[in-house]
């Protein structure tokens, strides 16, 4: 099955297709108990479970990776019964909210003594209340008492009695304070007189209706129920799962009626209104309990108090505390694992990935069902959108944009379009909806194109996108928009709407629009939606009138019809004043927003509600701005500002298990609970669960639950609800302290018992008490991370202003920072950095940023989940170079990577270098999206836009100042050859190899025109495009002819056909074009017709003119010709002439015209230019051609780059190099500069690369040397490198690694083709073109020695140095001849040669040898032979034979084995003496796994290979098995032993020195391949000493090597001194 498959089945097909997202309900990872209980009777109980078996419940769901939340109403409550009547309905509200949400158990039950309040019904039918009415007598002191107290509600679908608030008639019974003390007092009294009286009537009532027959008994039982047993009816007796409750009962001592009545005080029993023992209530306790141990559903526990009143301080009742608490505890924790059992297999076998993207769908599902809900009207445009869509739906088309002022219900309209296209796409239709801003992973472009693109490819079967293509933004857009297009290509239908793209906007940053495609394929459809207040951003994206469609506000009809709707289904009605009310108001907007505030309010409102006292805002802002002032009226103004606070701030939203913990850490919060009163207890200290629960429910409107990770977060419903608590709340100092709460709570500092200080109103000294909040561990178990912690606590870090702490014990954590990437990738830790950096700034922080943005690429590749020796390898080797600058956060971070390869159990490669590129320094930036190489690039400064065309015809736009991609521009079907901005106009033009001449808006990514066969195709011809804004013409020269277009409307003006060859410029008002007779014509440039001729020096016909520039500040034109000339041109005859040293290959200003660069071969000639002449100032000599070349915007400084592959920069006054910069990968053709920001590209790279030029110097790395060096030799101590440049191969450097580069070269007569050095005898050899073999005796620094060529003057191929440094042998093109080292007087010497092996005519040339101790060389060639040579007996033997070129011979330090390795991808294993085949060892990567270079360790255990992908590999030489592989950006070229590791050098000149560390065991399961997508395989010989010959495993069809020796005749010399002194 494949991976789509998988996931399609995983997710079901359905969801995918957006049709039905109910299967995708998460598994829910929260255990949400509530707790029941009477309210003084189990208080000893419950503070004991708080106490004892929170924490370790707690403890437990962590480890297991759940949240664990406990309801409890009692807990910190004075009083749980509110004027309101409300308390039941919470109750049971909170009951269902736990059977609904948690994973597990939902529910503990603590029964004792008591049966508890016994309210009144605060709901009662109006039928039923009307005939409990019916049996009273009429007048009677008991009807007014109801009628006083119940009112009938007709807003209510059927009417109901509502119970009135106690404050009604008890103005004081609320009250809080010392001062209305008596009154409040007095209040109480009276209403628990009065509620006793109203129970005893309603009783009385119901009991004679029962007798009558006119209710049942369920319905009498309602006036006679506690709280208690409504929630036991909820938690236990009405639910169908059993796994779910614990119930405790403590039974009272066996104890006599009479003692019962006598103690019934001291046991906390059942009392009426009078004082008197309630016999009713026991009874109703006793009923309750044999109705559940009748269910036989559950065993209780059950313990008998039998020593008096419950006193904690007494041994046995201690005793039985502790034994409850461990009993109730065990039991939640069989229930918790039990249920953990059961989803387990559900949650282990999905991939994160497909996770996230199942959590998404249902998220936005839900969210679309509820703003269906209630949807009326809008058929108008509805219809307008259907229409022009199935009108579309069989061209290419743009895409549909939605737009309108916010709050007028773009979002319920599009979801309304998603509900309407479910029902008419055919069975494979696909319908995409995300409500960006709604959650995390739609709140940015490429999480939001990521999920899209897994839901689509799901859905239809497609290719899903690799890992590095989707953690890539330009890759990213590439897959998306070639998905919409293999979507169209199979005929199926998609419809993606995506609603707010403004959410997607990011503060102070221009809109990114590349990834919206400019033309959709046939079959797919795209509606996008923004605000009016965006729209301006936007509208470019589409052009056509009739693709925009504007949401107006509503009409009245169209009110009244969602007024209706929305009252019917709360069930609900208005009165007629009430609902004129409400339509005035809504009159004032006409807002959907509005009108839905207006109606959670006006549901609240009963029959009897006047409105004479009520005033309702005119706008949505007005009307949110009154509910929260109720909200503080009701609740309190610190605790409605500071949960609204905490929820707005938090990263992501939060559970109302974190926010209440961070309540009960909020000292303002807890002071204004506890004004006026204690807390009932004084060592433990929590955030009363009831008021939030009493918040919640007047708040809940405005807030909307969202999975994430199996956890409920809230966050707000509406964005400006979000915006008004901003303003409203967020002052400074209030927004930092109360980050300061979140970031305390995330990172655990009061948990575990550690005490938290407050200062209570009520108290005149600190109160320390343990919160019970849980502690935050990064790791809850091995497997199972904090990944809230890891979200949230950066955050509020930073925010807080925390930075001593965030450096500390997160950003300089390593154990936090692998976690995070394992957890979340590169991406998210990247994020958190660059919140830092935009908050503060840090120099390490900013290292930090940039060492993850150097790693993001390699770790792309695996999507993020990689072995921490990665991530590891990466930081350390990019950052110790950089310890002694920042020793603090960076040295501290260096110092825990070491320890960490200290500990590490598997195989692992540890830097002892810094040989990756480290972060501040000269590269700022490197911005991908091309495919192919980089063909132009311009930059406009004043717009702060850069943009670049590629060899494959994609053009891209970039952001100066955020260097972010802002838009992709598809046209050219060849590449683009150049790339002109206008000045006056957002336009820019480009031409490309198909022809084609284009002109784009840089804004919008809209093509203007397209005129085909203005340009000439042929790569090798310039591209002559002139542009002359003020004149609105373009100038192009096809083919030999001139064509003149209006650059507005691309119409053609005229044409010059006759004797024209090239157009050279434009001067003035002129056309300069160099015709065939040899002469510079000049044309009007409005007309065409010619008006002046100038005669061109030379004979006519044969100029040879390599480039041309025009300098319009002075209306002349420059000519350089083949023969070293710069001619000064205009119109009316030559100027000047000026002399270059070689023909010039650019010719470039600088912005002002005052500096002319002419490229000529290795030099740079700058001029300075007036109006009358130029004049040569400076001579820059490079190293190599010289490619291009600019001015720094202040014209101080000159950047150049060269074929070397470096950049230069030069003063301009001096011409002293001021600094260079590697680029390394490839030489640099085009260079563009904004202020001190330099911008490269490479025909050959297919990216751009942003330097920085104002850096710190003590950034860069020392330990490089040039890359492309072709010839590198390493010195055994790992301290020298002896190398060849490339382009210039007759001078050997010499770079060490404490001096770095030493002055001076080794110059040699002919070019280097090889050197080697002679480690112990410390010579260096170099074998050159001519034959001649030069020898540096480095210890004698000025002396040379020579051995001379052979008389036919071969190339030196190659040359071997026996282990003992006593012999020599040389490879020429027909021979290899062995010479001796020696020494005279101390004094290095080379004799011979002494043996000359003659190679066959059809040999293959060799290409690479090693020469054994007794004298036998083993070589291979190009041809991929291998051949053992023996010169003492003349005799060879053909060893197997590759199937690619021999790269590298590397011998065993003690002369036992031989490693060969090829191009392809084989390497073998030899066994010397005899010669056997012991392993061959096979690698199938990514790409080019062919071996450059390889050693074995100082031990000969291992050995290390560099190859062709860009890796080393660590091979076990007993069993030839894979250990280890390193990616190390660039191919390593030569490697050394060096103690217990390798030093080499890369392609790229950079130096490594590692260690290998190697358990002696390994554990089982270990897989070298854990980080790369590769397979290796091992064939050996079988260790059998007797064995003739190599007998190979696995492969029966495999013919061992043969071995044919065959006696050559040798060709002996006289062995003479050939040794020459220099």
């Amino acid at each position: 099955m494949s991976v789509v498959e998988k996931m399609s089945e995983a997710l079901g097909l359905e969801a995918l297709r957006g049709q039905s997202a109910d299967a995708l309900q998460p598994i829910s990872r929260m255990v949400r108990v509530f707790i029941s209980s009477t309210h003084s009777d189990m208080k000893h109980e419950r503070n004991a479970f708080w106490e004892k078996a929170y924490s370790e419940l707690q403890a437990h769901c962590q480890s297991m990776g759940l949240i664990f939340e406990v309801v409890d109403f009692r807990c910190g409550a004075r009083e749980i019964f509110a004027a309101n009547h409300l308390t039941t309905e919470l109750c049971i509200k909170e009951i269902e909210s736990c059977q609904r949400k948690s994973d597990g158990p939902t529910f503990i039950a603590l029964l004792g003594n008591q049966y508890g309040h016994r309210p009144i019904p605060r709901l009662i039918p109006e039928t039923e209340f009307e005939l409990l009415m019916s049996k009273l007598p009429k007048d009677s002191e008991s009807l007014m008492l109801l009628n006083q107290w119940f009112f009938k509600d007709s807003n209510s679908v059927p009417p109901t009695y509502i119970l009135q608030p106690i404050t009604t008639h008890y103005p004081h019974y609320s009250d809080k304070g010392s001062e209305s003390g008596e009154l409040r007092d007095n209040d109480v009294i009276s209403w628990n007189l009065t509620e006793s009286r109203l129970l005893q009537v309603l009783r009385t009532t119901a009991q004679q209706a029962e007798r009558d027959g006119d209710i049942s008994g369920d319905q009498k039982h309602k006036f006679f129920k506690s709280v208690l047993e409504y929630e036991m009816e909820h938690g236990f007796l009405k639910t169908q799962k059993d796994a779910t409750a614990v119930l405790f009962f403590r039974e009272l001592p066996r104890l006599s009626k009479r003692n019962y009545k006598k103690n019934f005080a001291k046991f906390l029993l059942d009392v009426t209104a009078d004082g008197l023992l309630d016999n009713e209530a026991r009874e109703l306790l006793t009923d309750l309990k044999q109705r559940i141990c009748n269910t036989g559903r559950l065993q209780p526990l059950c313990m008998e108090l039998s020593k008096g009143a419950m006193d904690p301080s007494r041994k046995e009742h201690k005793e039985y505390l502790g034994r409850l608490c461990e009993q109730v505890t065990s039991q939640i924790k069989e229930l918790i694992s039990r249920n953990a059992l059961q989803t387990s297999g559900t949650c282990s076998t999905e991939d994160p990935g497909w996770s996230r993207l199942k959590q998404e769908i249902f998220h936005h599902a839900m969210l679309s069902k509820e703003r269906c809900s209630v949807f009326k009207g809008r058929d108008s445009i509805l219809g307008k959108i259907s229409i022009a869509m199935w009108e579309s739906m069989d061209a290419c088309h743009e895409p549909f944009l939605v737009h309108g002022p916010s709050g007028v219900g773009k979002t319920a309209l599009l979801c309304k379009l998603a509900q309407e296209a479910r029902g008419v796409v055919d069975h494979r239709g696909v319908v995409v909806l995300r409500l960006l801003g709604t959650s995390p992973l739609s709140s940015d472009i490429d999480s939001v194109l990521r999920g899209v693109c897994l839901q689509v490819c799901g859905a239809l079967g497609l290719q899903l996108p690799y890992p590095h293509i989707s953690n890539t933004h330009e890759e990213l857009v590439r897959f998306f928009h070639s998905m919409l297009e293999d979507v169209s290509k199979q005929g199926d239908t998609l419809l993606l709407i995506l609603d707010s793209l403004d959410q997607l906007l990011e503060a102070n940053k221009p809109p990114q629009l590349d990834w919206i495609p400019k033309v959709i394929p046939p079959n797919v459809q795209i509606v996008l939606s923004v605000s009016d207040e965006s729209f301006e951003k936007y509208k470019s994206l589409v052009s056509a009138e009739q693709n925009k469609f504007e949401v107006e506000p509503l009409t009245d009809n169209q009110g009244k019809d969602i007024i209706d709707a929305y009252l019917s289904a709360a069930g609900r009605k208005l009165t007629s004043a009430q609902l004129g009310t409400i339509l005035n108001s809504f009159q004032q907007s006409r807002s959907p927003l509005h009108l839905k505030l207006l109606l959670d309010t006006a549901k609240q409102w009963s029959s009897n509600t006047s409105m004479s006292n009520v005033r309702l805002g005119n706008s949505a802002q007005e009307v949110m701005t009154q509910f929260v002032e109720t909200l503080e009226e009701n609740h309190g103004k610190k605790l409605v500002s500071h949960v609204l606070c905490f929820i707005l701030l938090s990263r992501n939203g939060l559970s109302e298990a974190e926010l209440q913990d961070v309540l009960s850490l909020d000292n303002d919060v807890l002071a204004e609970i506890y004004k006026y009163w204690l807390p009932p207890n004084h060592t433990l200290l929590r955030f009363p669960r009831l008021h939030w629960s009493r918040l919640w429910h007047d708040l809940s409107t405005h807030l909307t639950e969202r999975w994430e990770g199996g956890v409920i977060l809230l966050s707000f419903t509406h964005r400006q609800f979000a915006e008004l608590v901003r303003k409203r709340y967020l002052l400074c100092d209030i927004k930092a302290d109360m980050h300061t709460i979140l970031a305390e709570y995330f990172s655990g500092q009061w948990s575990q018992g550690q005490l938290r200080p407050i200062l209570l109103p009520s108290l005149s000294t600190l109160l320390n008490a343990d919160r019970k909040v849980p502690p935050q561990p990064l790791w809850f178990s091995e497997e199972v991370a904090n990944v809230r912690k890891l979200h949230e606590l950066p955050y509020h870090l930073a925010h807080a202003g925390k930075w001593e702490e965030l450096r500390q014990s997160v950003l300089g954590s390593l154990d936090w920072l692998c976690c995070k990437t394992l957890q979340c990738g590169v991406s998210c830790v990247i994020q958190d950095l660059s919140l830092c950096t935009d908050l503060k700034e840090c120099p390490e922080i900013q290292m930090l940023k940039e060492t993850f943005l150097l790693l993001k690429p390699s770790l792309d590749f695996s999507d993020g989940r990689v072995d921490p020796s990665l991530l590891v390898t990466e930081i350390l080797s990019r950052l110790q170079c950089l310890t002694d600058l920042y020793p603090s956060m960076i040295g501290q971070l260096c110092s825990q990577c070491v320890d960490w390869f200290a500990s590490c159990t598997d195989p692992v490669l540890v830097p002892k270098s810094c040989f990756f590129q480290a972060p501040g320094g000269p590269l700022k930036s490197t911005l991908t999206g091309f495919t192919r190489g980089v063909k132009a690039v311009v930059l406009c400064s004043k717009r702060e836009l850069l943009v670049a065309g590629s060899e494959e015809g994609l053009i891209i736009v970039w952001s100066l100042n955020h260097l972010q991609t802002l838009n992709s521009l598809s046209g050219h079907t060849a590449g683009v050859l150049s790339l002109k901005l206008m000045d006056k106009t957002n336009h820019c033009l480009s031409t490309g190899l198909d022809g084609t001449l284009r002109k784009w808006c840089l804004i919008s990514g809209q093509q203007l025109f397209c005129i085909n066969d203005a340009v000439s195709v042929q790569t090798h011809t310039p591209t002559h495009v002139y542009m002359i804004e003020e004149r609105k013409i373009i100038i192009t020269n096809p083919n030999g002819l001139v064509k003149a277009w209006h650059v507005d409307t691309a119409e053609p003006l005229y044409e010059l056909t006759a004797g024209v060859c090239s157009v050279l410029g434009v001067v003035g008002d002129a056309v300069a074009c160099l015709c065939s007779e040899g002469a510079l014509c000049f044309y009007d440039i409005s007309t065409g017709m010619q008006h002046s001729q100038t005669p061109l020096p030379g004979p006519a016909g044969h100029h040879n003119i390599t480039c041309s520039l025009t300098l319009t500040k002075y209306s002349k034109i420059l000519i350089a010709f083949g023969e070293g000339r710069l001619h000064s041109v205009w119109s009316h005859g030559n100027e000047s002439v000026v002399d270059l040293p070689s023909p010039a290959l650019f010719l470039r200003t600088s912005e002002d015209e005052k500096m002319l660069f002419a490229g000529c071969n290795r030099t740079l000639c700058v001029f300075l230019v007036t109006r009358t002449s130029i004049q040569k100032v400076l001579d820059l000599y490079h190293d190599a051609s010289v490619l291009c070349a600019v001015s720094s915007s202040e014209g101080s400084e000159i950047i150049t780059s060269a074929q070397d592959r470096i950049i230069r920069v030069w003063s301009v006054t001096t011409g002293a190099l001021l600094d260079w910069i590697g680029v390394m990968d490839s030489a640099v053709a085009s260079l563009a500069v904004h202020q001190r920001t330099v911008v490269s590209a490479s025909i050959i790279a297919n990216q751009l690369k942003v330097w920085q030029l104002d850096y710190n110097t003590k950034h860069r790395i020392k330990t490089f040397i040039p890359a492309y060096c072709p010839l590198v030799a390493l010195s055994k101590d790992g301290e020298t490198v002896f190398y060849v440049k490339e382009g210039n191969k007759t001078e050997v450097f010499t770079w060490s690694c404490t001096e770095g580069l030493r002055p001076g070269s080794m110059d040699v007569s002919s070019e280097v083709c090889c050197i080697e050095l002679a480690q112990q005898k410390r010579l260096l050899f170099c074998g050159l073109r001519t034959g001649t073999i030069l020898i540096y005796p480095l210890d004698f620094a000025l002396e040379t020695l020579c051995l001379p060529p052979p008389e036919n003057l071969p190339t030196v191929r190659s040359m071997a140095i026996s282990p003992r440094e006593d012999r020599m042998a040389v490879a020429y093109e027909d021979a290899v001849c062995l010479f001796e080292i020696t020494s005279r007087d101390s004094f290095p010497c080379v004799d011979g040669p002494f043996e000359r092996y003659s190679l066959l005519m059809l040999h293959s040339p060799i290409s690479a040898m090693a020469l054994l101790s007794d004298c036998r060389l083993l070589y291979g060639t190009f041809g991929g032979e291998v051949v053992i040579y023996d010169f003492k007996t003349a005799t060879a033997a053909e060893l197997d034979h590759h199937g690619a070129a021999i790269t590298c011979i590397t011998m065993s330090n003690w002369d036992v084995q031989a490693l060969i390795g090829s191009q392809d991808c084989v390497q073998k294993l030899w066994n010397l003496s005899p010669v056997l085949l012991n392993h061959t060892m096979e690698y199938k990567g990514f790409y080019f796994e062919g071996v450059l270079c390889a050693v074995f360790s100082v031990n000969d255990k291992y050995i290390f290979t560099g190859s062709l992908d860009k890796t080393i590999k660590v091979w076990d030489v007993s069993s030839g098995s894979l250990l280890y592989i390193q990616f190390v950006y660039s191919p390593v070229i030569k490697m050394m032993p060096h103690k217990d590791g390798f030093v080499a050098m890369t392609q790229y000149g950079s130096f490594i020195k590692e260690a290998f560390r190697c358990p002696d065991t390994i554990k089982p399961g270990y897989n070298p391949l854990r980080n790369f997508r590769a397979h290796y395989r091992v064939t050996s010989r079988e260790k059998n000493l007797n064995a003739p010959h190599t007998v190979i495993n696995e492969l029966p069809d495999y013919n061992p090597a043969q071995f044919n020796f065959i006696g050559m005749g040798l060709i002996k010399s006289k062995p003479s001194n050939t040794c020459v002194l220099l």
